[in-house]
């Protein structure tokens, strides 16, 4: 398989970025290098733009992760049901919807950079809202703090996957898109901590009923306290976002308009229309978003009430944390898998052990399910960047728009978390994680589905 022309100096600006352009478009086309190119994880003269755009897969990392804690956080701080609290993931989620499209369309018309900073600008402002919201105390000023926040993560994820993709052959892709999304859980890690560290031991040791019982004055100092811990979190993920900008902005690499042009947006999405590997790849990325989102939310609750001893939200995440560096190893495990094991392949292996974990964390349950549902976050760590690269297989000069679908998916995690959490309500933890069960079952039969289309194109 030949690679696949990028022209990523498009659009470049001014005459010092002109040797390294030239190095990035002489590097695809070396006539001596054929056989290496067609293998290559990246291309000759993108190591930096990679490393770079590779950076930005720990800040919305860090965003998902936090996010996660804040619904145990609120419901406690506010004294909120799991369906009330579940709507800071509809936020959260409901952006990547509305501003997957948009963001793609900013860099069709400007450029990878300028996406890039627009999305990491966008981003500190949504962690800065959080202060004025503690100020008010206000969920839904929050809601839209988190909101705004999750729009400069749309962005910045939008034009960060098909550069990536884009930045070598298509037989590696999905590798490469792994390799890149290897460092996506660092950031999670990094959210995590702050969430359990500043976040949940920030909470108040009062109960919900003693909560109750108290005088308002006295009550609002206590929720304003625990409020203060949120903006505290967010400002620092703010900060570095602002440091990442500033490095950036001045850092001097090809920042040229995406190669994948949208041409018709009709005809393109009709192409897309009979597309069915990237149809069943955009279903499937939207079960999978909310499986994943779903698990880690209500991990804190599972673990209090199955666990003997652990009867706090920052003592339960801290289980949480030791899951997720499972996951972050298994990330980096499974982009080296790749090598020998197509990505279809070990895309469903990974999907029926999900099965086999999540069915022990529901049936069988107390300490055995406990490490059963840690244990599949394992499982989830090559999920979202596969889907991604095997639904833009061989969709060609449609991948713009295919991805921005893909990416829109992720809506997925603001409707069927809610979802979960109102059967929590009506039921118990232990039962609703039959909603995420059901959406491995989805990803799985993809996966199947999508080894056909990696036969196809000779991606064995």
């Amino acid at each position: 398989m030949t690679p696949n022309p990028h022209n990523t100096n498009k659009g470049h600006k001014g005459n010092n970025m002109n040797s390294q352009a030239s190095t990035a478009d002489s590097s695809q086309f070396a006539p001596n290098d054929t056989a290496s190119a067609s293998t290559a994880i990246i291309d000759k003269g993108l190591l930096i733009p990679f490393i770079l755009i590779t950076a930005c897969f720990a800040l919305w990392g860090a965003a998902n992760n936090m996010t996660d804690l804040l619904v145990p956080a609120f419901q406690k701080v506010l004294s909120m049901s799991q369906f009330e609290s579940s709507f800071i993931q509809s936020a959260f989620y409901g952006a990547y919807f509305c501003m997957a499209l948009p963001a793609a369309i900013l860099i069709q018309k400007y450029s990878y950079k300028k996406g890039v900073l627009i999305g990491l600008g966008i981003y500190a402002l949504g962690a800065a809202l959080c202060f004025p919201a503690s100020q008010a105390m206000s969920f839904y000023f929050f809601l839209f703090a988190f909101y705004v926040f999750a729009a400069g993560c749309a962005i910045l994820e939008t034009v960060a996957a098909p550069y990536i993709l884009s930045m070598g052959p298509e037989a590696t892709a999905t590798q490469r898109i792994n390799l890149a999304q290897a460092f996506n859980p660092i950031g999670v890690l990094l959210g995590v901590y702050l969430g359990k560290e500043v976040i949940l031991k920030g909470l108040n040791s009062a109960s919900e009923s003693e909560r109750g019982a108290m005088a308002a004055e006295e009550l609002a100092k206590i929720q304003g306290m625990e409020l203060s811990n949120v903006v505290t979190a967010y400002i620092v993920v703010g900060l570095v976002s602002l440091l990442l900008a500033t490095l950036i902005f001045f850092k001097r690499f090809p920042d040229g308009k995406s190669g994948d042009k949208f041409g018709s947006l009709g005809e393109s999405f009709k192409r897309l229309r009979k597309n069915s590997n990237w149809k069943f790849a955009v279903v499937a990325q939207f079960f999978y978003v909310g499986c994943q989102v779903g698990v880690w939310t209500y991990a804190v609750k599972y673990i209090m009430v199955n666990l003997t001893g652990e009867n706090t939200e920052a003592e339960a995440a801290q289980f949480v944390f030791y899951g997720l560096c499972v996951y972050t190893s298994f990330r980096f495990l499974c982009t080296f898998l790749m090598t020998y094991i197509s990505p279809s392949r070990l895309l469903s292996l990974m999907a029926t052990l999900a099965i086999c974990f999540v069915s022990t964390a529901i049936f069988v349950g107390g300490e055995i399910g406990t490490y059963a549902l840690l244990a599949s976050f394992s499982c989830m760590s090559l999920m979202f960047p596969t889907i991604y690269g095997l639904g833009l297989t061989g969709v060609g000069e449609d991948r713009k728009l295919g991805g921005s679908f893909i990416i829109m998916a992720i809506l997925g995690g603001a409707v069927i978390v809610p979802f979960q959490g109102w059967i929590i309500d009506q039921t118990d933890v232990n039962t609703s994680y039959l909603i995420p069960l059901t959406c491995f079952a989805i990803v799985l039969v993809y996966s199947l589905f999508a080894h056909k289309k990696e036969a196809e194109v000779g991606i064995n």
